[in-house]
């Protein structure tokens, strides 16, 4: 088994004097879910083997309010984001990476007005910013050659215009990447925004997760590769309802570059 991980907390870092490069929004999703409890190592993986300094808020993080916000109880809301920005502002915090975009786009977009300015970045720009700047390897392993379409979350994609790092991403680990019909600008959403991860779906003749999976099945893909731990779970679902021949894989980004490294 891998040695484990010791993944500092902000309180830690500040009884010793000292600041991390980063701080990582773990999120609901990624503290609680199973599935993206994966992801979550996966990206710490990729941290500690490009030597960044980070650290997490721990216990001292809540959600972020996003999903209430989108169901429409801004009050509630209100309430989740001060507590949080308190804490970060108590913190001195500045730059905060997440592998959630519905953190992203609530820390980025939502806080500001509330008194809560940091830089804010999803996970996969914050991978290619380490590319680039040579402090991690991503090289294709064990997914090079493999048919891969990315499946884009609409806080990354249509909210705050993210496309190119996952796909630089994906390239550099020498995959076949064939998109969608429905991509980029013209993306469609897993199902599971605005709050409808919580609930059931209204009445209708298709689950909007069925219908996007079915997209992604026509381009015959061995992964679809996700960036959102929402879509992560609504394309998981999906692929499981069909009787499909090949199997097909649901997968972060992040959790393909570390695989690929066997970190």
């Amino acid at each position: 088994m891998a040695e484990a991980i010791k993944v500092p907390t902000m309180a830690e870092y500040m009884a010793e004097g000292k600041k991390p490069e980063v701080l990582f929004w773990v999120g609901c999703m990624g503290s609680f879910d199973d599935r993206a409890k994966k992801v979550t190592k996966a990206f710490v993986k990729l941290l500690h083997n490009a030597k960044v300094d980070f650290a997490v808020l721990g216990t001292e993080e809540s959600c972020t309010g996003d999903p209430a916000k989108r169901a429409g109880n801004e009050f509630l809301f209100q309430m989740q984001a001060v507590t949080n920005i308190e804490v970060l502002n108590g913190y001195e915090i500045k730059k905060v990476v997440t592998a959630c975009p519905h953190c992203f786009n609530t820390l980025k977009n939502e806080y500001p007005a509330l008194g809560g300015n940091y830089e804010v970045m999803h996970h996969t720009t914050f991978l290619k910013a380490l590319l680039d700047e040579g402090r991690l390897k991503v090289e294709g392993g064990k997914f090079k050659g493999k048919r891969i379409t990315f499946h884009d979350p609409c806080y990354l994609g249509r909210a705050n215009n993210v496309y190119e790092a996952p796909r630089d991403l994906l390239r550099k680990l020498e995959v076949e990447l064939v998109e969608m019909k429905k991509c980029k600008k013209n993306g469609l959403c897993c199902g599971a925004g605005g709050g409808q991860m919580f609930k059931e779906p209204e009445p209708g003749n298709k689950d909007v997760n069925i219908e996007r999976t079915e997209q992604a099945m026509e381009v015959k893909p061995d992964i679809i590769a996700a960036g959102c731990p929402f879509c992560n779970t609504m394309m998981t679902d999906g692929v499981k309802s069909k009787n499909q021949e090949q199997n097909i894989e649901v997968m972060d980004v992040a959790e393909m570059i570390a695989n690929a490294q066997d970190l």
